[in-house]
This record gives C-alpha cells, sequence and structure tokens, in this order.
C-alpha cells in the first residue's frame, strides 16, 4: 500500500497571487510531494493548499512553505473574514493510505520542533496531536486571534509546545495537528425549494436542532445553553442550499470521519429523508478528493445490497460507487483525478502499456524488463482467470451453496491479482538498481568498498522480488483448485489454465531467484533464501500435479 498522507496549509494570505505562487512553488519544488489543490479567497484573504506525499517528505514540503510564507507575508498589515494568527495559520496532517494517526502526531511535532528551532517561532498543536485538553479545538488556541498574540504569550497558560514565547509580529504563531479527512459532499435534490434542503441537514447532522416547547420556542438548560434532539449521523455538518448553477436544491454536508460515517450511508440517509419531505435524491457531487478506501467500501456495499459479488476489481468498485451515487450528476467524475492515491500513480510503468506495446519491449534488445517481470505477469493472470470463475459461479443456479467460497475466493483473487500486477514493474525497477550499482565508480579503495555493497544490496532486492511472486504461487495455486473443485463447471478449463499459470508464474521466478543469488556476497543469507525456495517449488509442483490430473480426469 502507498504510505501517504495529506497536508492542508492556510496561509493568511487570499489576493496576492505572486505571493501565494511563491509559497506553493516552495512547497511543489520537494520531489514527491504533489501540489493538489490551492483555493485562494479575496474576502477571507487565506489561501488553503493541499498537498499529499509519503511521511517522508511531506514534512520538508510544509516547512519549506511555512518558511516562504515567513518571508513573503507580513501580519501586521493582514486585514479578512476569517479567524487567524499567524502566516500560516494552521497546518493538520491527515492520514491517508498506509499511515496511522500516531505517525501523522509524530510528523506534527517534527514540524513543530523544526519550525522552533529553525524559524524561533512559536508553534502549537491542535486537535488529535494537541499536549493539553485545552488545545484540543482550534477556536480556543485562536481566541482573540492575532491581535491577542502579544499579550497571550506572556502568559504561562499561553506557553507554545515548541519555539519560544515571543510574539513575532510578521508571522504570529503555528497551530499544527493532525485531523482525519474531512470528505466535502453535496446531495443533489429534486426541487428547488431550499427549506426542504435545510430541513434534511437538520435532521441528518450530528448537533441535531434545538428542543422546542409547545408554543415552538427553543428549550434551554439551566446554564442557558440551547437542548438538542441529535441528528441522524455522527461526525457531520449539514445544511440546505439552492445552487443557482443547477437550478436545484442540494444538502451540503461535510463528512468528518468516513470511517464511522461512510458516504454511502450518508447518501443513503439523506435519500430516505428525501423521501419522506415528498423530494427525490437524483445524484450528488463531492467537492475536492476522496481516499479510495471510501469509494471502495461505498462499492462493496452497493453491490451486496444487489446480491452481487463483491470481488471485482477496485476500478470497478469505484465505477460502482459512482453510479449508485450519481456522483457524475452534474459533471463527469475523473476517478484518477479525484482519488487521492491515484494522483500518485506514475502514468508510465509495464502494467501502462498495451499488450501489445508490452510483447514488443519485452522483445527488444533491452535486458528489462525479462523473465522475472514475465513470472509476475503468469502470476497476475492466474489470479485474474481464478477471479473470473468466482464471479461466474457467485448467485448461479446449482451453486448458491458456493456462495459464500466463491465470495472469500473472489476477494483474495483479486488481491493478489494486484500484487502480482504491482510485481511487474518492481522487478523491472529493481534489476535497474542493479545496472547503476554496476555503474558506480571504483577508482579508489572507498569507491570499490561502496560499489560492493550496494551492489550487494541491489542484488538482494532483485532476489527477493521474484522470491515474493514464488511465495504467493501457493496461495494462487490453491484459489485455482478451489474454483476447478468447486466453480462453475462450464469454466473448468479456465480453472486448470489459472493452475498452468500459477505453476509458470512459481518456475519462472524460481529460475530468476537463482540466477540473482550467484550475485550475492552474503553467502549464509543466499542459502537460506535458496533453501526456502527449494522447499516451496516442490509444493507448487505437487499442488500443480494435483489439481492437472482432476482437471484432465473432468475434462475427458
Amino acid at each position: 500500500m502507498t504510505r501517504l498522507v495529506e497536508c492542508v496549509p492556510n496561509f493568511s494570505e487570499g489576493r496576492d497571487m505572486a505571493k501565494i505562487t511563491a509559497i506553493t512553488d516552495a512547497m511543489e519544488g520537494v520531489a514527491g510531494v504533489q501540489l493538489l489543490d490551492v483555493d485562494p479567497g479575496a474576502a477571507t484573504n487565506r489561501t488553503v493548499v493541499t498537498i499529499a506525499g509519503s511521511p517522508e517528505v511531506i514534512v520538508e514540503a510544509a516547512f519549506q512553505g511555512i518558511k516562504k510564507a515567513y518571508e513573503v507575508i507580513d501580519m501586521k498589515n493582514h486585514t479578512g473574514e476569517h479567524a487567524r494568527q499567524g502566516a500560516c495559520d494552521i497546518c493538520p496532517f491527515i492520514p491517508i493510505s498506509g499511515v496511522t494517526v500516531d505517525e501523522c502526531i509524530e510528523l506534527s511535532n517534527q514540524l513543530g520542533k523544526r519550525v522552533g528551532e529553525e524559524l524561533n517561532l512559536p508553534v502549537f498543536l491542535y486537535a488529535l496531536a494537541a499536549k493539553k485538553p485545552e488545545r484540543v479545538r482550534l477556536p480556543d488556541i485562536r481566541a482573540g486571534e492575532y491581535e491577542a498574540l502579544e499579550q497571550k504569550l506572556k502568559t504561562p497558560e499561553f506557553k507554545p509546545d515548541y519555539g519560544p514565547a515571543r510574539f513575532d509580529a510578521k508571522f504570529g504563531v503555528l497551530t499544527t495537528g493532525v485531523r482525519k479527512f474531512l470528505i466535502a459532499y453535496n446531495v443533489n435534490l429534486n426541487t428547488t425549494y431550499t427549506k426542504i434542503a435545510k430541513e434534511i441537514g437538520f435532521n441528518i447532522r450530528e448537533k441535531g436542532r434545538a428542543k422546542r416547547d409547545a408554543n415552538g420556542k427553543r428549550m434551554k438548560d439551566g446554564d442557558g445553553k440551547l437542548i438538542r434532539n441529535p441528528g441522524l449521523l455522527k461526525h457531520t455538518q449539514a445544511t440546505g442550499w439552492f445552487i443557482d448553477e443547477y437550478k436545484r436544491a442540494q444538502v451540503t454536508i461535510n463528512i468528518l470521519d468516513h470511517i464511522e460515517t461512510p458516504i454511502h450511508v450518508v447518501f443513503d440517509t439523506v435519500k430516505e429523508q428525501a423521501e419522506k419531505l415528498g423530494a427525490s435524491v437524483t445524484g450528488s457531487e463531492l467537492i475536492g478528493l476522496i481516499p479510495k478506501d471510501a469509494m471502495i467500501s461505498a462499492g462493496k456495499y452497493y453491490l451486496q445490497k444487489q446480491g452481487c459479488s463483491t470481488a471485482v476489481s477496485e476500478r470497478e468498485l469505484i465505477r460502482i460507487a459512482v453510479l449508485s451515487m450519481g456522483l457524475d450528476e452534474l459533471s463527469p467524475f475523473d476517478i484518477d483525478k479525484k482519488i487521492i492515491e491515484y494522483n500518485f500513480e506514475s502514468p508510465v510503468g509495464l502494467t501502462r502499456m498495451r499488450v501489445d506495446a508490452f510483447a514488443d519491449e519485452l522483445a527488444s534488445d533491452s535486458p528489462a524488463p525479462g523473465g522475472g517481470s514475465v513470472a509476475a505477469l503468469a502470476g497476475s493472470l492466474s489470479t485474474a482467470l481464478s477471479a473470473m470463475v468466482t464471479n461466474l459461479t457467485f448467485n448461479k443456479k446449482g451453486y448458491e451453496d458456493h456462495n459464500e467460497l466463491m465470495e472469500k475466493s473472489g476477494v483474495e483473487a483479486q488481491g493478489l491479482k494486484d500484487w502480482f500486477m504491482n510485481a511487474v514493474n518492481a522487478d523491472t525497477e529493481a534489476f535497474n538498481h542493479v545496472m547503476a550499482a554496476m555503474k558506480m565508480p571504483k577508482k579508489t579503495e572507498e569507491e570499490k568498498s561502496a560499489r560492493l555493497q550496494a551492489m550487494d544490496e541491489a542484488n538482494k532486492e532483485a532476489t527477493l522480488v521474484p522470491f515474493s511472486v514464488l511465495e504467493r504461487t501457493v496461495p494462487s495455486l490453491k484459489l485455482s483448485k478451489v474454483v476447478a473443485d468447486h466453480g462453475n463447471q462450464n469454466s473448468l478449463s479456465d480453472s486448470g489454465v489459472a493452475a498452468l499459470m500459477a505453476r509458470a508464474a512459481a518456475h519462472g521466478a524460481y529460475y530468476n531467484v537463482l540466477i540473482n543469488l550467484s550475485g550475492i556476497e552474503d553467502k549464509a543469507w543466499a542459502k537460506e533464501i535458496r533453501n526456502k525456495a527449494d522447499g516451496i517449488i516442490k509444493e507448487v509442483d505437487t499442488l500443480a500435479d494435483d489439481i492437472a490430473s482432476e482437471v484432465q480426469k473432468k475434462l475427458t
């Protein structure tokens, strides 16, 4: 899984595009970071920037943006409608994939420490990274805004988490922390009546609506606070509005925790509420980007509602989610742009080639791609066939009792298929690393030593990729046996070919393990890998012989 963190720094400049561009250029200049969105507001005099990248690079990009903001923004002259207290007012980190909240908290601490030490600025941690309960909520930290900072920083209660307790009139203070991903989401109604949209918003949002007495007066508790009837959906903020561009009302929603409150649950809940009020939902609209897992969960949910197998490809699950929630009603839904993780997929690579182009590349005089990539491709074809048979079996007459087995096997096959596809590129990349190590200078003893060490590490990597392919051919063969024994017998030949491809993948990977082991200096490591590989190939041949015998017997 790609390790991906989103970072959304808010800068107190929304009018001077030269300054905004200087800040975003500083962040984009960090290799491995992508600038996903820049949203300046003239009235607020604030720009919300969205960047994303791996944990290893995201802090550097955030720091460079903050550093540039310190150079080009002067808070002494800042005015705007939005609350603020720093040139970079807030800088939250959001875990997207392969990264935990705790890891993001560590990233916010790294950023806070660096800004405090290198820029000599006061830094506060908020939200999930807060070190004190009174600093969880941003409004509590930002009370009085920039104008109150000078006096607040003199008090013990406002001692920064990092950096000096000094008032920097040019910058102010930075607040960084961690929050969960926020999905900005609108549900479209077949009405122009805004009151219906607002009513739905009140009904679903977490804080609900104020309780009213028999006379319609809002009720308060002993402390004078409003008494509320909670809404239907936790972790949501919602209201209704009329969009003149589309000539319709929408329920506009912020989903603050899409794990606890999935987007498909929000959509279906709004549908139910709309029907109670005599309206209908016609589709929905995503503002900004969305994590892949949210769309995959939605796709699975709607397939299960239809009584269909979820053992389909990742992109098919997303397509089902788009169709089911009408996300393309108002404008095209470009999966490659709307899914955060897909913005980081390389547009080039072996797996992005057409089949004929891949074969042509394979047939050229370049040594890579070679047998290792072909072995991985064979593994993906094996598991793709097994997944196909599970889908051709699910809910078919006479096979209903096998639905649970087919669903489980199909999902496993899809996961293995995706892994093997990634290994097609990984094998070629590993070979290229070996070539790069061989080209290292070797004039001095130090250079020779460094080159030998780099070559050994590269050869180990080039061995482990096909070894991992070899390991996964065993579960691939077991899947082909499941579909051969219990799957749709009209697809028995496909199950047999799945087993043949898994066996080919295993022996191709095994050959690549052997040839790469010969170049490794660490003989103990090489021996251990060789022994494991020998054991796996024996298991593969036993399984494959058994499957071939059974398939042959049934077919004849």
